[in-house]
C-alpha cells in the first residue's frame, strides 16, 4: 500500500480520509489508543478472513471508506470489489493502490447490481450505521454464494459503559434520515451479541463464530490513555488476549467490540453449530 503525499487541494473527504490513514496505517498517531485498538481489530479481521477464506477468492469491501482492507486483501492474493457510498473516495484509493486486484464498485449497497454473487463480503463498522440492520444482512447475504461468508465487525452492545439503545429498543423509520453517516457519531445502535446473532439467523445465516474482544485499556478508555505511553506493548497484548478469550458475562460487559463470521448456508448445510 502506497503512502500519498499529502496535497492541500484536496477535496475535504480525501483530507479526512488521509487523517484516519494517519492514524491507522501509516503510524503517525496522536491517539495511540485508537490506534491500537485499530490495530487489534485490523489483525483479528485478516485472520478471519484468512481462516475461511482462501486466497484468489473475490471478495467485496461494503463501505470500505479509505481502502485499507482493500488494498490489504488485494496485496495478498484476494480479488477485492471496494464499495462505499462516497464515489469520490475511489481516486484516494487509487493512489494508494500499489499490486493486487481491486475493482471499483461505488454506492449503495442495497441498490448496486453484480454480475456474480461474491465468495465473501466484509462489512466492518458497518451495520451501526444502517436503520434497518435485519434487511441488511438479508441483502449482504443474497451477495454471498452459498457456502461463503460473511465477516463482520461491529460495538459491542454490552459494553457496560455502551450508552446507545439496542437496536430493537430503537425506532428504524425515523433512523433513516439519519443513516449511512460515517463515523462514531453516526451510529443509530449498539448490537450485544444476543441480538446480533438473532438478525444473523433470521437472515438465514449460519454463525461459525463471534468473539468479543478489546478491554478498554487497548483502547485507552477509562482513563487508561495516560497509561499506554508508559505500559509494554507485551503487557497490553496479553491483557487483551486474556479479556478475549475468557467466557461469561465479564466478557460480554467488559470487551468494547465483536467480531463475527456469518456463513451462508449449501442446500445440505445442518444445524447451526453457534
Amino acid at each position: 500500500m502506497r503512502h500519498p503525499e499529502y496535497d492541500p487541494s484536496w477535496p475535504d473527504s480525501w483530507k479526512a480520509s488521509y487523517r484516519f490513514d494517519l492514524m491507522e496505517v501509516f503510524g503517525k498517531s496522536e491517539d495511540p489508543g485508537y490506534t491500537r485498538a485499530y490495530l487489534h481489530r485490523r489483525h483479528r479481521i485478516l485472520a478471519a478472513v484468512q481462516e475461511f477464506v482462501p486466497p484468489g477468492s473475490h471478495i467485496l469491501d461494503v463501505g470500505a471508506a479509505q481502502g485499507n482492507f482493500t488494498l490489504t486483501l488485494a496485496e495478498r492474493g484476494y480479488q477485492v470489489t471496494w464499495n462505499d457510498l462516497r464515489e469520490e473516495l475511489v481516486g484516494y484509493v487509487k493512489l494508494k493502490h500499489d499490486r493486487g486486484s481491486v475493482g471499483y464498485a461505488p454506492g449503495n449497497c442495497f441498490e448496486l447490481v453484480f454480475a456474480r454473487p461474491f465468495d465473501a463480503v466484509l462489512i466492518t463498522e458497518i451495520i451501526e450505521h444502517v436503520a434497518h440492520p435485519d434487511l441488511f444482512l438479508e441483502r449482504i447475504a443474497r451477495l454471498v454464494l452459498p457456502g461463503g461468508f460473511v465477516i463482520m465487525t461491529t460495538p459491542n452492545g454490552s459494553y457496560f459503559r455502551n450508552a446507545l439503545p439496542r437496536f430493537s429498543d430503537s425506532e428504524p423509520d425515523r433512523n433513516e434520515a439519519m443513516q449511512f453517516k460515517p463515523d462514531s457519531d453516526g451510529h443509530l445502535f449498539h448490537l450485544p451479541p444476543d441480538e446480533l446473532l438473532g438478525l444473523a439467523r433470521q437472515a438465514g445465516l449460519l454463525v461459525r463464530r463471534l468473539q468479543l474482544f478489546m478491554n478498554p485499556l487497548t483502547r485507552g478508555a477509562l482513563k487508561t490513555d495516560r497509561l499506554l505511553p508508559l505500559l509494554p506493548k507485551q503487557v497490553a497484548d496479553l491483557t487483551e488476549w486474556l479479556t478475549s478469550r475468557f467466557g461469561g458475562m465479564a466478557v460480554k460487559r467488559f470487551n468494547m467490540h465483536a467480531l463475527a463470521v456469518f456463513e451462508v448456508p449449501r442446500a445440505c448445510d445442518g444445524a447451526d453449530p453457534a
